[in-house]
């Protein structure tokens, strides 16, 4: 079973459902409240609720908007930080410097890398985050995937990239 990509905390909802209080009327305070119209708001990021009180009558609005569980990454030292799409930007955009790789390309695969993190859960190591970049990288250019995993596997000695280099020609062959 897959976990959910995002924790949501839905602000004037359903009793019982996550364990909010009722929304009560805006006018009398009373806690049964009829939802009259739903709509989509500010470009699907908020769900917009008319609502009705039926003891007296009156109408108000209500929104329900996503809210992201904050993604933590463990580092090898033990530190905690908070996940930084921008630094897997800039470590791709290193590794695929000169390469016909667009600025498209690369953001769309940092968002595919907090993506596939998200599902871990929201506590995720450095080398689950590492291996989520080569994995894509390898699809997209793999002159960048050797350039990021040679300094993201501290290769030292050319018998490194001659490995790698066999294992990405064995993968290849796989396709």
């Amino acid at each position: 079973m897959r976990r959910c990509q995002y924790e949501y905390r839905l602000i004037a909802t359903l009793v019982g459902r996550v364990g909010l209080s009722p929304v009560r009327c805006a006018g009398c305070g009373a806690e049964d409240t009829k939802v009259i119209d739903s709509r989509m708001t500010d470009e699907g990021s908020a769900i917009r609720r008319r609502r009705q009180c039926p003891d007296c009558g009156r109408r108000f609005t209500t929104f329900e908007r996503v809210e992201e569980v904050p993604l933590t990454v463990r580092k090898t030292d033990g530190r905690r930080q908070s996940f930084d799409r921008a630094k897997i930007v800039g470590g791709v955009r290193s590794a695929v410097k000169g390469r016909p790789v667009s600025d498209e390309q690369i953001d769309a695969l940092a968002e595919a890398v907090e993506e596939a993190v998200r599902l871990d859960g929201p506590d995720v190591t450095s080398v689950q985050v590492g291996y989520a970049v080569l994995e894509r990288l390898r699809a997209l250019d793999e002159v960048g995937y050797l350039r990021f995993a040679s300094v993201y596997k501290g290769f030292d000695q050319a018998s490194d990239f001659h490995r790698e280099l066999e294992l990405l020609e064995k993968a290849a062959a796989k396709s």
